[in-house]
């Protein structure tokens, strides 16, 4: 299953560090097979607020996902970025090309009956 790592960038400030981040992540995603899917503007808000820019990096599972962030490469370049621009990144597993959300759904139905049944 694929995994994502979502970053949601509030603050941005132009920079040098910045700038070396961009010029080498992408040699710290390669190992692990990462590559952007989103990056940055534009974005088009339809509901509610959206302050910022977003990133989302895809990888072929999680456990791909967590190496990368804890490479010893990453880790080298992370406060170029971390330094210059507050933000948010998170690690999530995708769901597979059969995922059907009305299962979810009655998964999800069942769950809250068990749960709301009373116990002996």
């Amino acid at each position: 299953m694929p995994a994502y790592g979502f970053a949601h960038l509030r603050s941005r400030r132009d920079h040098p560090d910045v700038l070396a981040y961009l010029e080498r992540i992408q040699a710290t995603l390669d190992p692990f097979g990462g590559r952007f899917v989103v990056h940055g503007p534009p974005t088009e808000v339809v509901e509610g607020t959206w302050p910022g820019s977003m990133v989302l990096i895809e990888f072929p599972g999680l456990a791909a996902a967590r190496a990368w962030y804890d490479s010893p490469d990453y880790r080298a370049i992370l406060h170029l970025r971390t330094d210059h621009i507050e933000g948010d990144l998170l690690l999530i597993e995708g769901v597979g090309p059969g995922y059907d959300p009305a299962e979810r759904a009655r998964t999800l139905r069942a769950e809250a009956e068990r749960a709301a049944r009373p116990t002996a």
